[in-house]
């Protein structure tokens, strides 16, 4: 298998490297020719590479686990605005009250397609979460973007990959798998607002006194030069296990620690981004350095983990994954429930038609989605109902990633060209 593993992924890297001019003009997404590239490697074609999503549910946790992290703190310091600025309330609003709707609107339709209350809500919090990884189109162009729709897809697929956590957790307890106490005080207070506000308050104290600790040896020691991939990992791994330690979200921890630490970069370098030389002389590198070199490493980082994540999950995909009630789900989530979503919450939000329009339909489900589900696996669901779950689940991941990554580069082009030309009249 590792033989196999080393030879397809080399393949696909210098592939990938070789065409990337010629394949970004393509209307498909890279994630898409990965799952391409799992299924032909996988046992429905040629047979090179055996999982099962039950006894290898533990490596795909593993790996997911690793490219969520990662992700999740590239978006975060992708977005350099201030916490208090009204650009917040439109991602906050969709990673909450849109996440909420799509959850019980889901929920509704694999129950009333004949899946138990437990299954149905698992299947509805595993799809819950936008992914992060995926999104690299629909993401903020640069961390200066204010572009509205692109800040507030970036910023809701940071915020719920955390913020699922709990229904993911209530539905476990709905199966029995996971204790919610007498009417579910358990749940609301641990599970929700302990691990959620406790991630929130980890997560930006490490990223702070991270930044302002690399930036203080910098500047007056003169140390910690060139070692910015060590000092994210460190981070990254140090705010996930204190988060996890304490029992608060570590997704939600890892993307407000890429927040604060943009953030300390913000309060240090002003209005406009700086990005010295390391080596300029006696002055040693900035926080606007650091974020953006840490920024890089972390992008890189996360193609890798998207290309094997996709890969294996290409793998599992058969003919049962494209029953009847597979496709369902997945045209109910993609076409109803995440568009009536978005476009009840954000009625009133300063986001134009278009804009809303756009954000209704590019809810993209993938890597995060895939974490759940082999989170769920290896901490006790099993069974019938836990298998059509996740047939379900693959099936949907399939469908956007095929829908979503087909349309991406030529709405957002389109998008861009027509808010150009807006400028331009308006200029």
């Amino acid at each position: 298998m590792l033989t196999t593993w080393c030879i397809v992924i080399g393949l696909l890297l210098i592939g990938m490297g070789l065409t990337d001019t010629i394949r970004r003009g393509l209307p498909v997404s890279s994630a898409a020719l990965y799952l391409l590239a799992g299924w032909l490697i996988g046992p429905q074609m040629w047979g090179l590479l055996h999982l099962d999503l039950f006894a290898d549910a533990w490596l795909l946790e593993v790996l997911t686990e690793a490219a969520v992290l990662i992700s999740l703190f590239a978006v975060g310091l992708r977005l350099r605005v201030r916490l208090n600025d009204l650009l917040w309330l439109t991602p906050v609003m969709l990673a909450s009250v849109a996440m909420l709707l799509t959850i019980g609107a889901l929920a509704a339709v694999g129950y009333g397609l004949g899946l138990s209350l437990g299954a149905a809500l698992l299947l509805a919090a595993v799809l819950a979460p936008t992914d992060p990884v995926l999104a690299s189109d629909l993401q903020v162009d640069n961390p200066g973007d204010r572009d509205r729709l692109r800040f507030s897809l970036s910023g809701e697929g940071g915020l719920n990959d955390g913020t699922a956590f709990p229904f993911v957790m209530l539905a476990l307890g709905v199966m029995g798998l996971h204790p919610l106490g007498q009417g579910a005080w358990r749940w609301w207070a641990v599970d929700l607002l302990w691990a959620v506000a406790g991630g929130l308050v980890i997560g930006w104290v490490m990223g702070w006194s991270f930044s302002r600790a690399v930036m203080h040896l910098r500047r007056r020691r003169e140390t910690a030069f060139g070692m910015e991939s060590f000092l994210t990992l460190g981070l990254i791994a140090l705010t996930y296990g204190l988060a996890l330690t304490v029992h608060t979200y570590g997704f939600l921890a890892v993307f407000v620690a890429g927040l604060a630490m943009r953030a300390v970069e913000y309060a240090d370098s002003g209005q406009h981004e700086s990005v010295p030389s390391a080596d300029a002389g006696t002055q040693p590198a900035t926080s606007a350095y650091m974020a953006r070199a840490v920024l890089d490493f972390t992008l890189d980082v996360e193609r890798l983990a998207e290309l094997a994540v996709m890969l294996l999950v290409g793998t599992l995909l058969s003919r049962a994954t494209f029953s009847v009630f597979n496709l369902t789900i997945a045209a109910a989530l993609l076409f109803v429930v995440r568009p009536l979503a978005v476009r009840l919450t954000l009625m009133t939000s300063p986001l134009t038609r278009m804009q809303r329009r756009m954000a209704a339909w590019f809810g993209i489900r993938g890597v995060g989605s895939v974490y759940y589900l082999a989170y769920v696996l290896t901490h006790g669901a099993a069974g019938e109902e836990t298998a059509k779950v996740a047939e379900a689940v693959l099936a949907t991941i399939l469908g956007s990633v095929l829908l979503h990554g087909a349309s991406a580069t030529p709405v957002m082009g389109l998008y861009r060209r027509v808010r150009g030309s807006g400028a331009r009249r308006h200029g």
